[in-house]
């Protein structure tokens, strides 16, 4: 007969806990595990921009800032961009250095649309030299342009980005153009064929039209003075034009900011639309991560993120 093997007594498995638990109760208490450090925020646009350095940024030529100094004191300066309306854009600086537009007056206010300038009676002669039919610079070959693409979808374009401080559309197929955005400049024109010379202007005052991308000739944006433009009274006509007879605001001059004093030209730098502090600020502005932001859009549109410009110190020479 086998014998089978006896559990010990319930004493002695007692007596051979008992010392482990005083000896646990004795012993010090384990520190807390250390908490992983937060992880850092990111940055957010205004950190982004207030963290640049200046070879983040650069210059808009002084040929291509137009000043527009009002009967009130005030001034728009405006960026042409040559490198999309050529033709429009020599036009319009043909006509401010012949004086065309001093004394001209703003005649169309539309709310949430655009703000409009140029002669009221459109029977005033056009100074020599000016192109009285310019081709429809209304979009331009793709080629040339370095496009830092977003990578977000835009309802009226294939692909939209930014390319030397602008911001661009294009049709994937190798053509861009300047969108319809808010302070954004353009020609105003009437049917087609006719494009206009340049002489009638209009910028953008509210959400973006972009219906009229690839229809008339974009050829700036407002740098300075946006405020001005769109505090300005409603028309109560059609199209928010003004009533006939009714006071306008009168631009009392016009002029390049290449032709004035050095000490006189305003200067304005927009900041490289291929560097990299513009890409973190892309980035930041798709995904808004300050206090503020639940949740964060993980998307933006290309209205939303004109290149951003800032004043620089006229040269004292």
């Amino acid at each position: 007969m086998i014998a089978k093997a006896c559990p010990p007594p319930l004493r002695s498995l007692a007596l051979g806990v008992a010392p482990l638990l005083i000896l646990s109760a004795l012993a010090p208490p384990l520190a807390a595990a250390a908490a992983p450090p937060a992880a850092k925020p990111p940055a957010t646009a205004g950190e982004i921009l207030a963290a640049s350095t200046p070879a983040d940024w650069q210059a808009f030529p002084e040929a291509d800032l137009l000043l527009l100094d009002f009967d009130s004191g005030r001034r728009v300066v405006i960026a042409l961009a040559p490198g999309f309306a050529p033709v429009h854009v020599d036009n319009i600086r043909k006509l401010v250095r012949a004086g065309w537009f001093d004394g001209i007056t703003i005649n169309r206010v539309q709310d949430n649309y655009v703000v409009q300038w140029g002669d009221a009676t459109e029977k005033k002669p056009l100074p020599p030299g000016i192109v009285s039919a310019p081709p429809a610079e209304y979009e331009r070959p793709a080629t040339g342009l370095d496009v830092r693409r977003l990578p977000y979808p835009d309802s009226y374009a294939a692909m939209v980005g930014h390319a030397g401080g602008w911001p661009v559309a294009g049709d994937g197929k190798g053509l861009a153009w300047l969108p319809h955005c808010y302070g954004m400049v353009g020609v105003g024109r009437n049917i087609a064929p006719d494009t206009g010379t340049g002489a009638e202007l209009y910028v953008v005052n509210g959400h973006g039209p972009r219906h009229l991308d690839r229809n008339i000739a974009t050829v700036g944006r407002v740098l300075s003075g946006m405020e001005i433009l769109s505090a300005l009274p409603r028309g109560t006509e059609q199209l928010g034009f003004y009533k006939e007879g009714e006071a306008r605001p009168a631009i009392r001059s016009a002029r390049i900011a290449a032709d004035i004093p050095p000490a006189e030209r305003p200067r304005f730098e927009v900041m490289k639309t291929g560097g990299p502090a513009f890409a973190a600020w892309t980035k930041a502005r798709a995904n808004r991560q300050d206090v503020f932001f639940n949740h964060p859009a993980g998307g933006v549109d290309i209205c939303n993120v004109l290149p951003p410009v800032r004043p620089t110190p006229p040269l004292t020479r």
